[in-house]
C-alpha cells in the first residue's frame, strides 16, 4: 500500500532540505587543476546529503537565472538551494502598497501586464520598433508600466515572467520575448507576484533571513503626500508587524540618505543597514583612487554605516596573473567596514562570462593595474568567489542561482 502525500505536504518536507544539484559540481570539473578544484570536488562526496542553509549565499531575486525574479517560485528555489538570506526588493503600487519588483517601472519586461487589460494604465504606451527601408532598425520598440500605475488589487492579479524583452518588436508577443539563452522560460509560465508583507510571511516560513532593498521612486516624491521618509518608514514597519527581529534583516538602499535616517531613527534595523554603493556611475568616482570617494570609509563609519555592499569588480584586481584584493577592498576592510558584494551567476555563459560583474579581472576596467585576463569560462568564477571570501572576507555574496554559492560556503565551513 502506497502513502498518499498531498503537495502541501510535500512542500511542507522539502523546506529544510538544500539541494545544491548538478550546477556547482558542473562548474568545479571545468576548473584548471589546482588545490582549490580538488577541495570543492572532495566536498561532493565528503558532504553528500549534509548540505546546510548558510547565510553567505544570498538569494538575488530568489533564483532569477531559471525562475521568474521576485515570485514565491523563485525565492522557494533559492530556499531550497540553501540561501540563508533571501532579497526582495521593494516599491510601491499606486495606493501605497509595497510590493517585491526589481523596479518600480519594469512590469513590462517581468509580467504578463502588456498582455492584460491592464496595458491601457502603462505611463508609456507600447510603440513597435520602426525600420528603415533595408530592414536596419531606426528606432526599439518600447514602452513603460510601473506599479505606481496601478492598484495593489491589480497587480495582484499579474504573473511574473522572466525578465526580457525585445527591442526588435513590432508587435506586443514578440515583445514580450526575448528571454537570455542561458536562462530559461521552463518555470516562467505563471509566476506569482508578492507583496512585501507576503515576501516577509513566505521567508519566515522558509526559515531564512531576510534583506529588503527599498528602491528609488521612478515617481517625484513625495507621490501623493507618500514622502521617501515614509516610504523607508513603511518598510521597517512591515517587519515590525510581522514581529521579525532586526537581526534577521538587512535593509538595503543605494540612496545613502535611507541608509542613515534608519541608522538615525531605527538603530535596532539601521544597525546592519547597507550601504548599496553604486558610485561607479559618477564620472568623478575611481575605485581605484580613495582621493575620488566622498564619502570616504572612515566618514562612512563616522555616519554609523557597518556595511557596505559594492559590485564584485571593486574588490578584485589582478596582480602577477593572480586574482587578488583592490585597494577599495582593503581600504573597507581597515576602516572595520562589513562587506557583501553582488552579483554571482549573473552573467551569460562562457562565451560572454567575464562581463560586467567581473570587469577587472578580463581587461575590460579601464587602466587596470594588470591587464591580464584571468577570467574568461564559467568555471574561473569559482576562483573569483574564493578570494572574494578568503582573501576579502566578504560576509555574504548575492547570487542567481544560489546553489552554487552554498555549496562553496558548505565545503568552506563558512556560516
Amino acid at each position: 500500500m502506497t502513502e498518499d502525500i498531498s503537495v502541501k505536504s510535500y512542500e511542507k518536507k522539502s523546506i529544510s532540505l538544500v539541494r545544491p544539484g548538478a550546477r556547482p559540481l558542473f562548474l568545479i570539473r571545468n576548473m584548471d587543476h589546482s588545490p582549490l578544484k580538488e577541495k570543492l570536488e572532495r566536498c561532493a562526496s565528503d558532504l553528500a546529503n549534509m548540505f546546510k542553509r548558510s547565510d553567505f549565499s544570498i538569494g538575488h531575486r530568489g533564483a532569477p537565472r531559471h525562475y521568474p525574479e521576485h515570485t514565491r517560485e523563485s525565492y522557494q528555489a533559492a530556499a531550497r538551494m540553501g540561501a540563508g538570506i533571501i532579497e526582495c526588493d521593494v516599491t510601491f503600487t499606486q495606493d501605497k502598497e509595497l510590493v517585491c519588483r526589481h523596479s518600480q517601472c519594469d512590469l513590462h519586461t517581468t509580467t504578463d501586464i502588456l498582455q492584460t487589460t491592464l496595458a491601457d494604465k502603462c505611463s508609456v504606451p507600447f510603440q513597435p520598433a520602426v525600420f528603415d527601408a533595408n530592414g536596419n532598425l531606426i528606432t526599439p520598440a518600447s514602452v513603460q508600466c510601473c506599479t505606481s500605475d496601478i492598484t495593489l488589487a491589480e497587480f495582484r492579479s499579474l504573473k511574473g515572467k522572466m525578465d526580457a524583452s525585445n527591442p526588435r518588436a513590432t508587435t506586443v508577443a514578440d515583445y514580450m520575448e526575448g528571454t537570455a539563452d542561458w536562462r530559461t522560460d521552463l518555470y516562467a509560465a505563471r509566476g506569482t507576484l508578492l507583496t512585501h508583507k507576503e515576501s516577509i510571511a513566505l521567508f519566515l516560513k522558509l526559515g531564512v533571513k531576510m534583506t529588503p532593498e527599498l528602491k528609488s521612486p521612478n515617481v517625484p516624491m513625495p507621490f501623493d503626500g507618500f514622502s521617501q521618509e515614509d516610504y523607508a518608514r513603511k518598510m521597517i514597519d512591515e517587519y515590525r508587524e510581522a514581529g521579525v527581529r532586526a537581526s534577521k534583516v538587512w535593509v538595503q538602499s543605494f540612496n545613502i540618505n535611507d541608509v542613515l535616517y534608519w541608522i538615525q531613527n531605527d538603530p535596532d534595523f539601521g544597525t546592519q543597514a547597507v550601504y548599496l554603493d553604486g558610485r561607479y556611475d559618477d564620472p568623478v568616482f575611481d575605485h581605484r583612487n580613495p582621493a575620488t570617494w566622498s564619502p570616504s570609509m572612515e566618514q562612512l563609519v563616522g555616519n554609523g554605516i557597518q556595511v557596505i555592499a559594492p559590485p564584485m569588480w571593486m574588490l578584485l584586481e589582478i596582480e602577477g596573473g593572480q586574482i587578488v584584493p583592490s585597494r577599495y577592498a582593503k581600504s573597507a576592510r581597515d576602516a572595520g567596514l562589513d562587506i557583501i558584494t553582488w552579483t554571482f551567476e549573473r552573467d551569460g555563459s562562457s562565451k560572454s562570462i567575464g562581463g560586467w560583474y567581473f570587469q577587472t579581472l578580463n581587461g575590460q576596467n579601464p587602466n587596470p593595474v594588470d591587464p591580464d585576463n584571468v577570467i574568461n569560462n564559467d568555471s574561473d568564477m569559482l576562483n573569483a568567489l574564493h578570494v572574494l571570501a578568503r582573501d576579502v572576507g566578504v560576509a555574504g555574496i548575492f547570487s542567481d542561482w544560489p546553489a552554487t554559492t552554498t555549496y562553496y560556503a558548505n565545503c568552506m565551513n563558512l556560516k
